[in-house]
């Protein structure tokens, strides 16, 4: 595992300013949610939604709003995540990056995308049918279909782009790898919680409504680039080849 995080952290580094050009889209991403009707709040320099507030008070435009922003806040994510790991890609195979592979943003783009929301669709459709039957456990149900899910989705965007896989064998893949190197799953989450939380701590000494933002700002330019790329190089690492 060791060696995964180096890679990781000298991906990061080396490549640290295409990492942060990709970031623009990431705070785009996060960004686009808190100017819909969405009731949305700033916490660990992420957006996050009071869902007990999104039956309530919407009209046919703020639905429609909400579901146009929520598709762009996707595509930006996309982008960046597929930016990320096409300099994985370059960095362990030494391919340069062609026209071919230029050209080719649009559908790695649209894959991803194609993932992110299937994995976006499925929370909400948990979230708002659990919400109709039991209110108080809405948020319980909703995080345990996140986790149970979650297998299939956390390697699927890195085989897209990597491996160009077709979708239904990136989300097979996804599925195997996550279970055969369960460890490496378990250290992103760690490594994701101490990051944000310690980022967390850092800026909140500057009051709430000020160090949300700065977090949103500091989290999508460093944190979550660098998340990503470690999560690319935990995919790319099942190559015993391509492990240094």
């Amino acid at each position: 595992m060791a060696n995964v995080l180096y890679n990781a952290f000298e991906t990061y580094s080396k490549h640290f300013k295409l990492v942060v050009f990709s970031a623009i889209s990431l705070i785009i991403a996060l960004l686009i949610p808190l100017v819909s009707p969405l009731p949305t709040y700033l916490d660990l320099g992420s957006t996050f939604i009071r869902t007990a507030s999104i039956f309530t008070n919407l009209t046919v435009v703020d639905i429609a709003i909400i579901i146009a922003s929520t598709m762009f806040s996707i595509l930006f994510l996309s982008f960046a995540i597929v930016m990320i790991n096409i300099t994985i890609k370059y960095r362990k195979t030494r391919v340069k990056v062609t026209r071919e592979i230029i050209s080719a943003l649009e559908k790695y783009t649209a894959k991803v995308f194609t993932i992110l929301f299937l994995f976006t669709f499925i929370l909400i459709a948990v979230n708002i049918l659990s919400y109709h039957l039991s209110p108080k456990f809405s948020g319980i149900v909703t995080a345990i279909a996140g986790l149970l899910i979650t297998p299939l989705f956390f390697y699927a965007p890195s085989a897209v782009v990597i491996d160009e896989k077709k979708l239904r064998h990136a989300v097979k893949t996804s599925v195997s790898l996550f279970f055969k190197r369960f460890g490496y799953p378990v250290m992103w989450v760690i490594i994701s919680i101490a990051l944000l939380t310690a980022t967390d701590i850092i800026f909140m000494p500057f009051g709430v409504s000020i160090s949300g933002y700065m977090l949103l700002v500091i989290d999508s330019m460093l944190i979550l680039p660098f998340l990503i790329t470690l999560q690319g190089e935990m995919y790319i690492n099942k190559y015993a080849m391509l492990r240094n």
